[in-house]
């Protein structure tokens, strides 16, 4: 995937979530799509700044990422 493509999907899991669900969105976003993000390349900053959401976020992107190594979605 691509950057923008990252991007788009982060933006609609983020802004398509209940409220006080959008940091858990973040960290599925980052689990659900990890390998997909390790082979873009781009930076977490850059994936959140993508999804028109604080830059910040890619910390939280990061958490999703790591835990992607043992938590499996239902």
């Amino acid at each position: 995937m691509t950057l923008q493509q990252l991007g788009k999907v982060l933006n609609e899991m983020y802004f398509g979530a209940k409220d006080g669900e959008t940091a858990a969105m973040v960290h599925l976003f980052g689990i659900k799509y990890a390998q997909a993000i390790r082979d873009s390349g781009a930076s977490k900053k850059a994936i959140a700044k993508a999804a028109n959401i604080n830059e910040s976020y890619g910390t939280e992107i990061s958490k999703g990422v790591k835990l992607s190594q043992w938590v499996v979605l239902k």
